[in-house]
């Protein structure tokens, strides 16, 4: 786990100590209640805080390498388009053989046997390392003991459901019974995928009904996930045997996703305010912006995402606090291709919460049919500004329509902007290959909902609704969806480089500021212990449990 101290904070521009109420007074503000609200107006910040060819590999606890393998595309900047197509698309890891001395594993693809192969260290060690609070395992545990159980049993079990029993061997020996039986789920919704594979879809269907009758969306964590994969996978076997059609579900699902998180919704606030994942991507990637834009009185910030502009107040108050050059005035400009009401509604929530701190403010806002339609003429630029752009889990919608992602970037290159922050999922869930993208959405969404259930708790609300309206939609297209109908398209930080590189862009380490900020999260919510640090390169990797999730990054042309 990667560790900050705070004797190694570089003061000049840090964010001061900050105020733990702000997340209940932004859901305030959120839900219209903008009267008697107890805003510092000190400004102070709350105390909470691909094919991958890099050489640094994430080995979660799981026992997975998700960041193996060698790439192949240059790094100069290409003419050619379907280079840049092919970055993003071809990104499966290319993985060493694997030679495993069980005869049982003759028939099982090479992408099954490598990416569920067992761990050198005991189980026991596995359930210590996975502890939130209490014995309790972890969901990804689950889920690799549950890969190791279909791997052990699947010649013997090729036309039929796996029967696991309990104890079932001295490696798995300590599991409870209620472990046991979510094991035997996960192998059998393993199964079922391979099913799909081999296009032997009665016998998946028959898995998955069995799958279906242990599970579902008020169960435990593995069950949930478990309900909500066997859904997508049925999605694609109605896909490929023509049941339904799937023309133009993507688009309308990425539509709806956009419209959800765009929508005045108190909700997503209160989910800020919760979840430690999330805050110590905002509050390290607000540092890496104040950092870039430090010593000027006049800011500008182009805003890619803006969603619910949580993280603008965590910037507005940080600009306020700079001991040695307090702002004077802050613009932000909104950037994107649909939702002008919804975005001029957070502009005016915006506006109010800088008059309540006292900050000289502007906003604006940029709504283009298209963003092969974006330009720098758009943006209203003055020279004695300093610019950054910012973009939290934005970029990776354009994957699918590179094209437009291509041209956003010459725009920002051409505003030479002092820095570019980015926040993006760290997981590749774009391979081509359909077992190896089953296997790592698998593990990326047991990680989400581990977080969910572990700082919301099985009855919140927020919680079910969040993994109905949000994380399923991603699981079934990331399942049930292939070629332009996938969009739901994260990939490697390597990934980004790769293409970042193209145009020139130079990757910026993190300050030790801003990596302090991530730490203040984990040690100040009540399951931040669970949500710990790694570097990649300059960057900053956020894990639950050691499964790596979001990573934040900050970029410059050279």
């Amino acid at each position: 786990m990667y560790q900050i101290s705070q004797k190694n904070i570089k003061k000049s521009n840090e964010m001061l100590p900050l105020d733990p109420l702000i997340f209940r007074r932004l859901y305030s503000y959120s839900k219209g209640n903008v009267k008697n609200q107890e805003i510092d107006t000190r400004g102070k910040l709350p105390l909470l805080c691909e094919e991958d060819g890099s050489d640094n590999k994430y080995n979660s606890a799981n026992g997975f390498s998700f960041s193996t393998g060698t790439h192949q595309v240059q790094h100069e900047p290409s003419k050619d388009f379907h280079s840049l197509d092919a970055l993003f698309l071809d990104t499966t890891p290319t993985f060493p053989s694997y030679e495993h001395n069980m005869q049982e594993l003759a028939n099982i693809e090479s992408q099954y046997s490598e990416l569920i192969k067992p761990q050198t260290q005991s189980h026991e060690e596995a359930v210590v390392r996975y502890t939130a609070s209490g014995p309790k395992m972890s969901t990804n545990a689950i889920i690799r003991l549950g890969g190791e159980r279909f791997i052990q049993s699947y010649s013997a079990s090729t036309n039929n459901i796996l029967i696991l029993n309990h104890p079932y061997g001295s490696s798995f020996s300590g599991l409870s019974d209620e472990e046991v039986k979510d094991v035997q789920l996960i192998a059998n919704l393993l199964l079922s995928a391979e099913k799909v594979t081999q296009q032997q879809f009665e016998r998946s269907i028959n898995l998955l009904d069995w799958c279906d009758a242990l599970s579902c969306s008020s169960g435990n964590t593995v069950q949930r996930i478990v309900h909500y994969f066997s859904k997508a996978l049925r999605e694609k076997i109605d896909r490929e045997t023509g049941r339904v059609s799937s023309s133009g579900w993507g688009t309308k699902l990425v539509e709806n996703l956009v419209g959800r998180v765009m929508s005045p919704n108190p909700r997503a606030v209160f989910m800020y305010d919760k979840l430690p994942l999330y805050q110590a991507g905002l509050f390290s990637g607000v540092q890496a912006l104040v950092d870039g834009v430090s010593g000027s009185k006049n800011v500008h910030v182009i805003e890619l995402t803006l969603k619910q502009g949580v993280h603008c107040t965590i910037l507005m108050q940080a600009l306020v606090s700079q001991p040695n050059c307090p702002i004077e005035h802050l613009k932000i400009t909104a950037v994107g291709t649909d939702f002008k009401k919804e975005t001029e509604q957070t502009g005016e929530w915006l506006k109010s919460f800088a008059e309540s701190i006292n900050l000289s403010f502007s906003f604006n806002v940029v709504i283009v049919e298209d963003m092969l339609d974006f330009n720098k003429d758009l943006l209203e630029l003055d020279p004695d500004e300093a610019l950054g752009v910012n973009s939290s889990y934005g970029l990776w919608s354009m994957i699918a329509q590179q094209d437009r992602l291509e041209s956003l970037v010459k725009v920002i290159k051409s505003i030479n902007p002092r820095v570019m922050v980015m926040l993006e999922v760290a997981v590749n869930l774009n391979s081509p290959t359909f077992v190896n993208r089953f296997i790592e959405a698998l593990f990326y969404y047991g990680a989400l909902f581990d977080s969910l259930e572990d700082c919301l708790g099985r009855e919140d609300e927020s919680r079910g609704f969040t993994e109905l309206m949000y994380l399923s939609k991603g699981i079934q297209n990331i399942v049930a969806s292939e070629g332009a109908e996938r969009v739901i398209r994260h990939v490697h930080i390597d990934v980004w480089r790769k293409f970042f590189a193209r145009f020139g862009m130079k990757e910026v380490e993190l300050s030790m500021s801003s990596l302090f900020q991530a730490n203040l999260v984990a040690e100040k919510l009540p399951c931040g212990s669970s949500c710990t640090f790694d570097k990649d390169g300059e960057s900053l990797v956020i894990c639950w449990k050691g499964t790596p999730l979001h990573c934040v990054s900050a970029w410059k042309f050279s």
